[in-house]
């Protein structure tokens, strides 16, 4: 196995249409109309010098190394900026070429240490490349420029223009000595990320990069997403694990584990060591981008935390001891089959992982199904996304989104809902920022001051801060603009969608009620915006809509995807690209999880366990009977257990004591219970509560497939070999062996084949066909053989499209005298989910607890300054966290994150839930803010029960 080195084009690619055809170096060239000479020189395998060029950024011609020769014209242009025209005849290597590129290498060397043998960057530097690739061999203006150390071996006089290293950030480091100042990680900063973050300070010999106005890097805007360091061609900016461990030799693309973007990256190994991820500029879902969780918070797959042997113990009061695999299997197997003899087949069940593989989630709804004979599987989309797959089911047919994320370059007006892209989806949100700085629109609609509304060079047009609760209000409101000003698109609906069902949808939301001026009066958000944004979404031509967990996470959620779906169908954006209806999706494979059928009452591919041919297709091929009777949800699992009837779970990399809404029940419902399984990575708070502990694998260690949020299956590949000796879906069919099942898979891709030869929308894909592709997004059978980047092209699944009424119910969740504010509940960038991996990374550098952000009048009322310890109280319990004081919320509003384990937000949440999912409403809580001094009774005991949780024998014993 060697690396996988990339082609670097220089320029990016032209989407022009037309092409043109030029004679370069005696060949002649064809190429689309708008290339760079650089590129078309490189497509014909033409290296032309470069160091300031990246095909990651636009053409920028300050390091005049790229330099051609055209016939008839004078000068030397650069092919960097220099676009093909037809008939050109162009000349990258003459003798006068020549010497212009050593005069100039001879400049950039003059002004740089030659430090070559101990630099970091030493065989992946482009300045000594590109010493070589212009034949320097000598320096007539020495070799120590002015604004660099004048010393040997570390000892001697500093010049006074000398800086030091930037060494803040925890993953990369900044050697000013070093730059060139070529500004590639100032426009990779500008164009990529969308940050702003760096300058370019100083003239002549004092020009270097800047993180702000003499800021480090920690401390300054940036977002250590990586971009800067991919885009350095020298050692300026370098990742620390470069420096620690030497260059990477071998590599492999896989996918990340983060978010619902699912970009592809290159794993860059030494050995079993993983050195450094570096985005894969041929990954469809990321195009070559990164954050910062992705690009360098992988450190937890060999943190000190995890756990390596599997582990058994008889109460939740004792040690846990570690055992043998095969003792660890035969005690599940025996407990849940003791189990079910004892409370009836019904009595166990299972929930399957978000962040595990497809095939992996396949085999846990799979053993649940036919080995232990109920439909009682469910998965963490219960909790975030299930109103997605109900609401875009009844509207469109299907459960996803409908575009590629390469959609977004085509939208004219994009509304981005109850998302916050920059944070939960980095990657997409920068793509959102660069096509909003190209012109496009854009109307946010959440109760608090994202990022997106405001920051550099992006401003929305209408930013409609909702009182939260209040989605499907406002919705109604938009689209009785749209309906009483006649703005529907009249072709579309009569075309793709029934008629009549419209005619009785606007009817209803052009009742005087549902008017902004009407809806102001409990939303909160001013007339006059909701019609401006009507307005300018009906008009502006393509339109998009974006959502995110600030819809989902309702009493409402159901009915809002419904609206969203009734105000795409209304206004015609649906079908072709710059359109849509577009679900964020929060863990790498919710979208996967949902697809390989971890629902109660759906098999893999969203068919109902009640029709028969499904099941007999299942039946044929497992040998065994399927119950038609949909099986318990999570909620459900954990109220039975409460009474008495649920005894045994199988839990594999959820940690719902910590996600999951009303922690006090779930802990209730966990205590309850005779045998719960934990397969995960960490002793996580849902082992708290364990009788056995299965370790897990991370999806470095792994082959398989995520299906991120717009239904692109990705390929997972394995770099090192499972430190806890197997991977998940070997753990999962040993436990199923266990239980008496026939299973004999030897690779995930006999499992995939299973599910192609089972799932309709997956019916052509394979591990080979993902190679050859890349990825495809599902549907992927014969009538889609390369897959469906954009649904309902011609037609929506279910027909026609469905228009439902949307009406407008308060939550029963209300603020009064005792809790007069209302929480709603997020995630932050650098952190992500409960935070069982990025805490375990240096990304706690920029976020090491929850914070409690409160408006300055809440706060003043109660006496409460930035930084004070806070008690935060509701009607299901309370918590204590520091205050901070932000006009980004309004007044009335507090909002919180949940990453941390010793704030517990979700013991402040309460049990209301979606009427349709069950999905709960972590958004809006009526909550009560007082000063505190210290930690509240429920987490000092929570702190002492995890404290005990977590002692192992043995080790315990080694300790004293």
């Amino acid at each position: 196995m060697s690396l996988i080195h990339e082609i670097d084009y220089g320029t990016p690619a032209s989407k022009s249409t037309e092409t043109v055809t030029l004679t370069i170096d005696g060949r002649q060239v064809t190429v689309a109309a708008g290339t760079s000479i650089m590129r078309a020189s490189m497509e014909a395998g033409i290296e032309v010098p470069k160091l300031c060029a990246t095909d990651m950024v636009d053409a920028f011609g300050s390091c005049r190394l790229c330099l051609v020769e055209v016939d008839g014209r004078n000068g030397t242009p650069a092919s960097c900026t220099t676009p093909c025209a037809p008939g050109m005849v162009v000349h990258t290597q003459t003798d006068r070429l020549k010497q212009i590129r050593k005069g100039v290498m001879e400049l950039y060397i003059s002004d740089h240490p030659l430090d070559c043998l101990t630099c970091a960057a030493n065989g992946d530097c482009e300045l000594q490349d590109m010493a070589g690739a212009v034949g320097l061999r000598d320096v007539r203006y020495g070799y120590e420029g002015d604004n660099h150390v004048k010393s040997r071996d570390g000892v001697g006089e500093v010049n006074a223009r000398w800086m030091p290293k930037d060494e803040s950030n925890p993953y990369f480091t900044y050697d000013p000595a070093k730059c060139i100042v070529c500004s590639r990680c100032v426009r990779a900063c500008e164009e990529v990320q969308g940050t702003f973050a760096l300058t370019i300070e100083g003239r002549g010999f004092d020009s270097r990069v800047s993180a702000g106005m003499h800021e480090q890097f920690l401390s300054s805007e940036c977002v250590s997403c990586g971009a800067c360091v991919q885009a350095c061609p020298t050692a300026t900016l370098t990742e620390k694990s470069v420096i620690a461990i030497g260059q990477p030799e071998h590599s492999a693309v896989t996918t990340c584990a983060y978010c619902g973007v699912g970009c592809s990256f290159k794993a860059e190994m030494r050995g079993e060591e993983l050195v450094r991820m570096v985005p894969w500029k041929d990954g469809k879902a990321n195009r070559g981008h990164s954050c910062v969780k992705g690009r360098f918070a992988y450190g937890y797959a060999s943190h000190k935390d995890r756990i390596l042997n599997p582990m058994i113990r008889e109460k939740i009061s004792d040690p846990w001891r570690e055992v043998t695999w095969e003792e660890a299997y035969a005690h599940v197997a025996t407990e849940f089959r003791r189990i079910q003899y004892q409370y009836g087949k019904d009595s166990i069940g299972g929930i399957t992982s978000s962040r595990c593989t497809n095939e992996e989630t396949f085999l846990v709804q799979k053993l649940i199904r036919a080995g232990f004979g109920n439909n009682n599987v469910d998965t963490c989309a219960r909790v975030c996304h299930s109103p997605t797959g109900y609401g875009l089911g009844q509207a469109f047919g299907t459960s996803a989104g409908t575009q590629d994320f390469d959609s977004v370059e085509h939208s004219d007006v994009v509304m981005v809902i109850g998302a916050n892209p920059t944070d939960g989806h980095p990657v997409f949100g920068s793509r959102l920022k660069k096509r909003l700085r190209q012109g496009a629109k854009l109307i946010v609609v959440d109760p608090r001051r994202t990022d997106i509304v405001r920051s550099p060079h992006v401003e929305a047009a209408y930013h409609l801060p909702l009182k939260p609760g209040t989605n499907v209000a406002v919705m109604a409101a938009l689209a009785h603009v749209i309906v009483t000003e006649s703005l529907f698109d009249e072709r579309f609906i009569r075309e793709r969608c029934d008629w009549s069902e419209f005619e009785d949808w606007a009817a209803f939301v052009a009742e005087p009620q549902h008017s902004p001026e009407e809806t102001e009066q409990f939303t909160g958000v001013p007339a006059d915006l909701v019609r401006g944004a009507a307005r300018l979404f009906a008009t502006g031509g393509n339109g998009a809509i974006y959502y995110g967990l600030g819809v989902t996470e309702h009493s409402q959620g159901s009915t809002t995807v419904m609206a969203i779906a009734n105000l795409a169908m209304a206004t015609g954006n649906i079908g072709r690209p710059g359109v849509g209806v577009n679900p964020l999706r929060g863990q790498n494979n919710v979208q996967g999880s949902c697809d390989m059928g971890s629902f109660p009452h759906e098999l893999p591919g969203y068919r109902h366990v009640s029709d028969d041919a499904t099941r007999e297709t299942f039946e044929k091929l497992w040998g065994v009977k399927l119950d038609s009777e949909p099986g318990l949800r999570i909620p459900n699992m954990l109220d039975a257990a409460v009474d008495g009837t649920f005894k045994g779970i199988y839990i594999q990399g959820e940690d719902i004591l910590q996600s999951d809404p009303d922690t006090k029940h779930v802990s209730a419902g966990l205590a309850a219970m005779e045998c719960v399984v934990v397969q995960d990575l960490f002793l996580n708070e849902t082992a708290n509560y364990a009788h056995v502990f299965l370790p897990g694998s991370t999806f470095l260690e792994k082959d398989g497939t995520f299906t991120n949020a717009e239904r692109r299956i990705n390929r997972v590949r394995k770099v090192m070999t499972p430190k806890n000796g197997y991977g998940d879906w070997e753990i999962t069919q040993k436990l199923a062996q266990a239980m008496g099942l026939n299973w004999s898979y030897k690779h995930p891709s006999e499992i995939m084949d299973e599910i192609a030869a089972t799932t309709p929308s997956f019916a052509s894909v394979s591990y080979d066909y993902l190679d050859k592709m890349g990825s495809v997004q599902w549907p992927c059978n014969e009538k889609f053989p390369e897959g469906s980047p954009i649904m309902h092209t011609d037609g929506f699944v279910r027909g026609k499209g469905k228009f439902i009424r949307t009406e407008y119910v308060a939550t029963d969740e209300r603020t009064g005298p005792r809790f007069p504010l209302l929480l709603t509940t997020g995630r932050i960038l650098s952190q992500y989910n409960v935070g069982a991996q990025t805490r375990r990374t240096d990304n706690v550098a920029w976020h090491s607890e929850d914070r409690l952000e409160i408006h300055p009048h809440d706060a003043e009322q109660r006496g409460i300054k930035e930084g004070d310890w806070v008690k935060l109280a509701s009607r299901s319990g309370d918590t204590t966290l520091r205050a901070l004081i932000t006009e980004r919320v309004a007044p009335g509003v507090v909002y919180t994150t949940f990453h941390h384990p010793d704030t517990q937000a979700n013991v402040i949440t309460t049990d209301y839930s979606d009427w349709a999912t069950n999905c709960p409403e972590y958004k809006v809580t009526a909550v009560q803010i007082s000063p505190s001094n210290g930690p509240t009774d429920w987490q000092q005991d929570y702190e002492e029960l995890s404290r005990r949780s977590r002692r192992i024998t043995g080790k315990l014993e080694a300790a004293e």
